[in-house]
């Protein structure tokens, strides 16, 4: 582990940094286990993780993967990876972290967070000489378990440069949209799209039921068309088709977590987003229905009551 350098001041400039010796993980969720379990093979370096729940550690101590505190993390970890819930919980592991870092470490948060908290918190750490990036994922539940991700990063060229090798052991397509902040405004529209076509198609099948045509040849008939799409292939034909809507997959919840912050991003714009507007209160229906802690695509149940 490098020498600690001198106390950072609030105008330290943050360095590329030391080599990466060590990698901490904290939170090891339906997303993070697989990342956690992909860097752990891929990556050839000591991976010191932590999380509230035992059975993941427990799961991937046969990677290797060993369990630590927050303090633990911060003192040994030049890189220190995040996926968390919310904001809010970035916020709150972040201030843990945050007087036992040191200059030259690098913390990056591939949760989903406002733009607004990221850029905040980036640059608390940059003038401190800690190195920050946004990193959220994309993609289903089953791409982080086969290390397929999308990544989206807000960083400086350099920090981007640090790190990519390391979150292309959980990822295909890690791409560089810009400084701080820059990886959750596309991530977030990103998701503000899928929920949106989640709810059209809905509206689809619901008017092609009352017409005479079920959705098990409505849907996979569209696939053959224009209308063919990701959300169509894997949110349309795995689960609304057949009306399986599990929890611990991105809830209900989840999604009016993300897409409030695309509503955020608008209103700050100036700008009026009726369509996503309107997905908002069909999620809200949804989650007052009882279904929030199940997978999103069960708005269905709201356009489409049977």
């Amino acid at each position: 582990m490098p020498a600690s350098p001198a106390a950072p001041s609030s105008t330290a400039t943050p360095s590329p940094g030391p080599a990466i010796a060590a990698i901490g993980f904290i939170g090891l969720g339906v997303m993070g286990e697989p990342m956690c379990g992909h860097l752990a093979r891929r990556s050839g370096l000591p991976i010191l993780a932590h999380d509230l729940r035992a059975e993941p550690l427990q799961q991937l101590a046969a990677y290797g993967v060993k369990a630590g505190s927050l303090n633990d993390i911060a003192a040994a970890c030049d890189l220190i990876l995040l996926s968390l819930p919310d904001g809010k919980a970035v916020d709150d592991v972040v201030g843990q972290l945050e007087p036992h870092l040191r200059a030259g470490q690098c913390v990056v948060d591939t949760s989903t967070s406002s733009v607004e908290l990221t850029r905040r918190i980036g640059a608390r750490l940059t003038a401190n000489g800690i190195l920050y990036a946004d990193a959220p994922v994309a993609r289903t539940r089953e791409a982080a378990s086969r290390g397929e991700l999308s990544i989206m990063v807000g960083a400086t060229e350099d920090t981007f440069a640090r790190i990519r090798p390391i979150l292309q052991t959980m990822g295909t397509d890690v791409t560089h949209c810009g400084p701080v902040g820059c990886g959750q405004v596309v991530k977030i529209l990103n998701n503000m799209l899928v929920f949106q076509h989640c709810g059209a198609l809905a509206e689809a099948i619901a008017i092609g039921r009352r017409n005479g045509v079920p959705p098990d040849i409505l849907l996979p008939t569209m696939a053959m068309g224009s209308g063919d799409s990701f959300v169509l292939r894997n949110h349309g034909l795995k689960s609304m088709l057949p009306g399986d809507f599990p929890d611990r997959a991105f809830s209900t919840r989840y999604a009016i977590k993300d897409l409030s912050y695309a509503l955020e991003m608008a209103a700050a714009s100036g700008l009026d987003i009726a369509a996503a507007n309107l997905t908002m209160q069909r999620l809200k229906q949804a989650e007052q229905a009882g279904h929030g802690e199940q997978y999103h695509p069960v708005v269905l149940r709201v356009i489409d009551p049977q």
